[in-house]
Protein backbone atom coordinates (compact mmCIF):
# COMPACT_ATOMS: atom_id res chain seq x y z
CA UNK A 1 0.00 0.00 0.00
CA UNK A 2 1.33 3.32 -0.66
CA UNK A 3 1.37 6.00 2.31
CA UNK A 4 -1.73 7.53 1.03
CA UNK A 5 -3.81 4.40 0.53
CA UNK A 6 -2.74 3.74 4.59
CA UNK A 7 -3.49 6.53 5.77
CA UNK A 8 -7.36 6.29 4.17
CA UNK A 9 -7.29 2.67 4.93
CA UNK A 10 -6.92 4.02 8.41
CA UNK A 11 -10.14 6.44 8.13
CA UNK A 12 -12.13 4.16 6.33
CA UNK A 13 -11.41 1.64 9.48
CA UNK A 14 -12.03 4.26 11.80
CA UNK A 15 -15.21 5.37 9.91
CA UNK A 16 -16.43 1.80 9.73
CA UNK A 17 -15.82 1.45 13.86
CA UNK A 18 -17.74 4.28 14.63
CA UNK A 19 -20.53 3.19 11.99
CA UNK A 20 -21.32 -0.06 14.15
CA UNK A 21 -21.41 2.40 16.94
CA UNK A 22 -23.74 5.03 16.12
CA UNK A 23 -26.25 4.07 18.95
CA UNK A 24 -23.27 5.15 20.99
CA UNK A 25 -23.58 8.58 22.74
CA UNK A 26 -20.58 10.69 20.99
CA UNK A 27 -18.40 10.87 24.92
CA UNK A 28 -18.71 7.10 25.37
CA UNK A 29 -18.10 6.50 21.90
CA UNK A 30 -14.83 8.66 22.08
CA UNK A 31 -14.27 7.22 25.54
CA UNK A 32 -14.46 3.64 24.10
CA UNK A 33 -11.83 4.62 21.06
CA UNK A 34 -9.15 5.83 23.57
CA UNK A 35 -9.66 3.08 26.04
CA UNK A 36 -8.58 0.32 23.38
CA UNK A 37 -5.89 1.88 22.33
CA UNK A 38 -5.27 0.80 26.18
CA UNK A 39 -6.45 -2.97 26.01
CA UNK A 40 -4.10 -2.98 22.78
CA UNK A 41 -0.95 -1.95 24.96
CA UNK A 42 -2.01 -4.74 27.71
CA UNK A 43 -1.73 -7.32 25.23
CA UNK A 44 1.62 -5.83 24.25
CA UNK A 45 2.92 -7.04 27.39
CA UNK A 46 0.94 -10.14 27.65
CA UNK A 47 2.29 -11.54 24.50
CA UNK A 48 5.75 -9.92 25.33
CA UNK A 49 5.56 -11.84 29.19
CA UNK A 50 4.62 -15.18 26.62
CA UNK A 51 7.15 -14.85 24.46
CA UNK A 52 9.84 -14.67 27.26
CA UNK A 53 8.37 -17.53 29.50
CA UNK A 54 7.86 -15.34 32.77
CA UNK A 55 4.73 -16.96 33.52
CA UNK A 56 6.22 -20.06 35.11
CA UNK A 57 2.86 -22.01 35.18
CA UNK A 58 2.42 -21.36 31.18
CA UNK A 59 6.09 -21.06 30.03
CA UNK A 60 6.78 -19.90 26.41
CA UNK A 61 3.13 -18.95 24.58
CA UNK A 62 4.10 -16.37 22.14
CA UNK A 63 6.50 -15.37 20.01
CA UNK A 64 8.37 -11.89 19.68
CA UNK A 65 6.45 -11.85 16.36
CA UNK A 66 3.16 -11.67 18.41
CA UNK A 67 4.72 -8.79 20.42
CA UNK A 68 5.41 -7.34 17.11
CA UNK A 69 2.37 -7.68 15.89
CA UNK A 70 0.21 -6.66 18.71
CA UNK A 71 2.95 -3.51 18.86
CA UNK A 72 1.00 -2.70 15.25
CA UNK A 73 -2.32 -3.51 16.39
CA UNK A 74 -1.74 -0.24 19.36
CA UNK A 75 -0.74 1.57 16.23
CA UNK A 76 -3.57 1.27 14.19
CA UNK A 77 -5.36 1.85 17.20
CA UNK A 78 -4.31 4.49 17.95
CA UNK A 79 -3.91 6.66 14.48
CA UNK A 80 -7.64 4.76 14.38
CA UNK A 81 -8.90 7.02 17.23
CA UNK A 82 -6.80 10.34 16.04
CA UNK A 83 -9.10 9.75 12.73
CA UNK A 84 -12.33 9.59 14.79
CA UNK A 85 -11.33 12.71 16.62
CA UNK A 86 -10.34 14.44 13.24
CA UNK A 87 -13.41 13.67 11.70
CA UNK A 88 -11.74 10.89 9.46
CA UNK A 89 -9.62 13.20 7.75
CA UNK A 90 -7.20 10.69 6.10
CA UNK A 91 -4.58 12.44 7.70
CA UNK A 92 -2.92 10.66 10.36
CA UNK A 93 0.39 9.53 8.56
CA UNK A 94 0.78 13.28 7.50
CA UNK A 95 -0.18 14.27 11.57
CA UNK A 96 2.53 11.49 12.59
CA UNK A 97 5.19 12.55 10.48
CA UNK A 98 4.66 16.40 11.76
CA UNK A 99 5.09 14.67 15.22
CA UNK A 100 8.47 12.70 14.95
CA UNK A 101 9.80 15.22 13.43
CA UNK A 102 8.65 17.92 16.24
CA UNK A 103 10.35 14.91 18.39
CA UNK A 104 13.43 14.61 16.75
CA UNK A 105 14.03 18.09 16.47
CA UNK A 106 13.95 18.31 20.58
CA UNK A 107 16.13 15.12 21.12
CA UNK A 108 18.88 16.76 18.71
CA UNK A 109 18.71 13.93 16.14
CA UNK A 110 17.61 16.18 13.09
CA UNK A 111 19.83 18.74 11.57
Amino acid sequence: MSRDETSQGVAVLSAWIDAANIERDVEAATWARLAKITEEAGEVVAAYIGATGQNPRKGVTHTLADVEGELLDVAITALAALEHLRDHDGRCLELLDEKLRRTLDRAGLRS
